[in-house]
Formats: structure tokens, C-alpha cells, sequence
């Protein structure tokens, strides 16, 4: 029996959520093998190539202006380049798990952004409630208030600066990208390629790998560029096609519990109750700034 219209989305969310929450496991087992900085370049590489294979084999235009290249590689730079190697250089200070479940602020940042710069969205009652409980949640991910290591305060800076990159992306990409008139999977291909070409420069001065090559690292960088960094743009896509956005971007609820998962089963990650919790405020604010629930009723 063929699938319904109503859950041909199914497959491809669920596949994108765990590629994505897995994504923090295989950083880990990059940087067995590569540096922060060969982590960001080798995904970017990967995935822009196999999306540029996708676009070649369906014969996809890509974008020719410079002005449009111009806002793509603004957006490569803070979506994919900086990010990517912010997760990484984080991912040396403390766990897969942190990371992930830090990694579920990005609906926080974003709000934070576009109330500041963006004047097309006013944050109202129920939102800024959410930056509160995001703030809170946050501060029991990390364990802030049990005192952190200066290796581990270093590693929570550098996920959040990951975050918030991608709160200015967001809103930067749908005034000047979005409204580009490509298909998705041309722009997602110029995008992460355009990241590759960014960080290329700092990674052949100052190499890619930081010790000898093992199966680990290999799997792991190939897997995070191929299906993280590649096709999971292309699913992310289809499931707004088919799903519509507001359910399609549910999908980053997916990716902590994964990422969670995968760090203590794999990596022997330690746990916290309070990490649980924390993590709990972190998606309840990404809810209501999101404007998906509402605490307060607002006539």
C-alpha cells in the first residue's frame, strides 16, 4: 500500500533528525584525525560537493550574479564556516551531549536577533518569556551554577557564538537569499560549497589533520560532510515542500534527544539530571519564541 500524501514527509524528517543529531558524534570522531578548523573545511568540501553532484544530475541552475553570490556567501559564512568550526573548537572542550542540547538554542538566538536588527518581528509576552526560561535552561545545561572548568566556560562560549551565528543567518537569508529565484537545492548547493571556498585559504596555511588517519574519523567526517552537511539540506527541503514549514522545522526537537543518546551510548558521556532539565527549558523556549505554544493569551 502506497503512503498517504498526508505522511510522505515522515521518512525524510525522521531522517534529517537523527543525521543532525547524530552530526555531534561524528565532530567527536573527526577530530580523532582532524583539527576544528579541518572539520569545518572537510564537511563543507564534502557536502557542497555531493550537492553540486545532486544539481548536475538534475540539472539545477545555479546562481550566476555577483551581487547574489555576495549575500550567499554572507550566509555561507555564518550558517556553515564560522558555526562549523565553533562547533568543533567547542566539541574539544566539552561533550557531544552539551553540545547538542546547546545546540537547541538556535530558535532562542534567532528571536533575540531579529528583535534586535530585524524590525520586521516584534517579540511579544509568550516570547519573551521563552528567552527567560532559554537563559534558565541554558545555565543547567552547562552547569554554570555548580562552577565550570575554564576549558569547559570556553567550550559553552564557543557553541553559543555558534547559536547566535545562526540567529543572524536566519533572518539574514530570508530578506536576501530566500527570495533568490532558485530552486532550494541550488541555493543550499551554492551555500555550503561557498563555505568550503571561505575556509579553504586558513586550511591549506595551516593544514587540515592533527594526527594519523584511523576508521573512526574517516567514517565520521565522510558521514557528517555526505549526509549532515549534503543531502540533509535536500530532505530539510522536501519536508517544507511536502510537510509545510512549521512541522518541518520541529525537526530540531529531533536532534538533542539524538545527540544525547548517541554521546552516552557511544561515547560514555557523562549525564546530569539537571542536563535533563535544562535541556527541557531549552525546547519549551524554543517553543514559545517559535510562537508554537502560548503561556499567556494575548487578545
Amino acid at each position: 500500500m502506497s503512503k498517504t500524501p498526508s505522511t510522505r514527509w515522515l521518512p525524510g524528517f525522521l531522517a534529517l533528525g537523527v543525521t543532525w543529531g547524530a552530526s555531534f558524534l561524528f565532530i567527536k570522531w573527526s577530530l580523532l584525525t582532524l583539527s576544528p578548523l579541518g572539520v569545518a573545511f572537510m564537511r563543507g568540501a564534502i557536502g557542497g560537493a555531493t550537492l553540486l553532484l545532486y544539481c548536475a544530475l538534475t540539472r539545477t541552475k545555479l546562481p550566476n550574479k555577483w551581487r547574489e553570490w555576495g549575500h550567499i556567501a554572507f550566509v555561507a559564512l555564518l550558517l556553515n564556516a564560522i558555526p562549523g568550526y565553533l562547533f568543533a573548537v567547542g566539541e574539544t572542550h566539552v561533550s557531544s551531549v552539551m553540545a547538542g542540547l546547546l545546540n537547541a538554542t538556535t530558535p532562542l538566538m534567532t528571536v533575540l536577533v531579529i528583535t534586535v536588527g530585524f524590525r520586521e518581528q516584534r517579540i511579544n509576552i509568550n516570547q519573551a518569556i521563552g528567552v527567560v526560561i532559554g537563559f534558565f535552561g541554558i545555565v543547567l545545561v552547562t552547569g554554570a551554577l555548580t562552577g565550570l572548568s575554564s576549558s569547559s566556560w570556553h567550550g559553552v562560549l564557543e557553541l553559543l557564538g555558534a547559536t547566535l551565528c545562526y540567529g543572524i543567518s536566519f533572518p539574514y537569508s530570508r530578506r536576501y537569499v530566500n527570495v533568490l529565484d532558485y530552486p532550494p537545492r541550488s541555493l543550499a548547493a551554492s551555500q555550503v560549497f561557498c563555505s568550503a571556498i571561505l575556509l579553504a585559504p586558513f586550511a591549506l596555511v595551516s593544514g587540515v589533520t592533527s594526527a594519523p588517519w584511523s576508521a573512526k574519523p574517516i567514517w565520521g567526517i565522510l558521514i557528517l560532510g555526505a549526509l549532515g552537511t549534503g543531502f540533509a539540506y535536500i530532505w530539510n527541503f522536501r519536508n517544507v515542500r511536502l510537510a509545510g514549514s512549521l512541522i518541518a522545522s520541529t525537526v530540531t526537537y529531533i536532534t538533542p534527544v539524538v545527540a544525547t543518546i548517541l554521546g552516552i551510548w557511544l561515547l560514555n558521556e557523562n549525564f546530569k539530571v539537571t542536563q535533563v532539565l535544562g535541556g527541557i527549558c531549552v525546547l519549551l523556549s524554543g517553543a514559545l519564541v517559535q510562537k508554537r505554544i502560548r503561556l499567556i493569551r494575548i487578545s
